[in-house]
């Protein structure tokens, strides 16, 4: 039975479990939890020699500042565009008029921070050690030591090739072992739905389901409408690429975790035709920089607080929202409860009551899955975009090429090859 017929089983049964037997429901989180730490054991074990030798086989280290430049450019402008999606839709549906945020209860947001501490974002891509930040899990200090790693194999060249054959053969157990887990995934997906359906009710839908459908028609229109156009701008299948990533996708949507299927989505995209160099370098940073599902997420819901509240959501004031989110959602990166937390600094910097964000944890687990769903979309998006990219700037340098100038080309990168 294919593995997306039985996470669909997985979750018809978790939610029955949920609704009839609340207390099994909720002690089926375990098996959720299982499923999580044996994906995020591999993370790190794969992605970090992958960036590695991704960078150490690139023409130079040009190329390398080139794609990492696309990159955050590219996350940048759609991630405003998203922005501004989320805030014209929430305005014009007024969402949040007449919400009952006095019901909400602080307490809930005890233990989380309060704003995000980019001095602390910046320690946390450099750590002072390596393995401490493996055993932390720690994604962007990963990639960052990794960009040198592989930065210098390139510049030493032959003498780094027994490592480069010692990552190589790493990479490939790991993707067995990814393999392995993703097998489990419905037992997983079993897990999560149980226990949210048990744990968190539908109480609080009736009040939130406006916010909730806005949140669900923004990702709707992002997922339907402006990354067709992005795809067709540059000439990708985008049809034939969701089909590719869209059993992972689901995976992520049910478990509310995109690193669960961060290795394998590397792999579908080399499959699809991106190159390995870009996959490796791009898919990890974007884990970090391009969370375009949540930061819909995070501008309907400011927007609906601040119509709760009653604040100024005039155009100048929207605009505002959406130059804190810009920046602010850059920081995600190493947050825990990452969302939650920039929304409260967001909120914070506008003058917004975090109380009130209690009032929409309720529901967070439903519009939770659908945003990391986007999220591992538009990662694979943005990794094909700019291996489009680079491919179209090699066809046009070799199309202004001589015969002559292409062939010393040629003779220069066969020893490397």
């Amino acid at each position: 039975m294919p593995i997306g017929v039985q996470s669909i089983i997985a979750v018809g049964l978790g939610a029955l479990i949920g609704s009839l037997a609340p207390s099994a429901g909720e002690q089926m989180k375990v098996l959720g939890d299982v499923f999580l730490n044996l994906v995020q054991v591999v993370v790190l074990p794969l992605v970090f020699p992958l960036i590695v030798l991704g960078i150490a086989r690139m023409e130079s280290v040009k190329k390398v500042g080139r794609i990492a430049g696309k990159a955050i450019l590219y996350f940048e402008l759609v991630t405003t565009v998203v922005l501004l999606i989320a805030v014209g839709l929430a305005k014009l549906t007024g969402i949040g008029k007449g919400a009952p945020v006095h019901a909400a209860d602080a307490k809930d947001l005890a233990g989380l921070s309060q704003g995000i501490d980019f001095h602390e974002l910046v320690l946390h891509a450099v750590p002072k050690n390596i393995f401490a930040a493996f055993g932390e899990g720690n994604l962007l200090g990963a990639i960052v030591f990794a960009l040198l790693v592989g930065v210098a194999m390139a510049a030493i060249g032959e003498k780094s090739e027994p490592f480069a054959a010692v990552l190589e053969s790493v990479a490939a157990v790991m993707f067995k072992v990814v393999a392995y887990v993703i097998r489990i995934a419905p037992l997983g997906v079993l897990g999560f739905i149980s226990y949210d359906v048990a744990y968190y009710g539908f109480g609080n839908l009736r009040s939130l389901l406006g916010f909730i459908a806005v949140v669900y028609a923004g990702l709707a229109i992002v997922v339907g409408v402006l990354f067709p156009l992005i795809a067709a701008l540059y000439r990708i299948r985008y049809v034939e690429l969701l089909k590719s990533i869209g059993g992972l996708a689901g995976i992520a949507f049910v478990t509310r975790s995109s690193e669960s299927v961060l290795a394998p989505l590397m792999g579908k995209l080399e499959a699809f035709g991106v190159s390995r160099s870009t996959t490796s370098f791009v898919v990890p940073l974007g884990y970090s920089f391009n969370t375009d599902g949540s930061v819909l997420y995070q501008a309907a819901a400011l927007v609906f607080l601040a119509n709760a509240y009653g604040a100024d959501t005039s155009l100048p004031a929207l605009l505002l929202m959406v130059g804190v989110l810009v920046i602010l959602s850059k920081g995600m990166a190493g947050v825990a409860s990452a969302s939650i937390v920039v929304l409260i600094a967001a909120g914070n910097s506008i003058g917004l009551p975090a109380e009130g964000i209690a009032l929409l944890l309720g529901v967070d687990f439903i519009v939770d899955m659908a945003r990391t769903g986007v999220n591992v979309i538009g990662n694979s998006l943005a990794a094909t975009v700019i291996d489009s990219s680079e491919n179209r700037r090699e066809a046009k340098r070799a199309i202004r090429e001589t015969p002559a100038e292409r062939r010393d080309t040629v003779l220069e990168k066969e020893p490397a090859q």
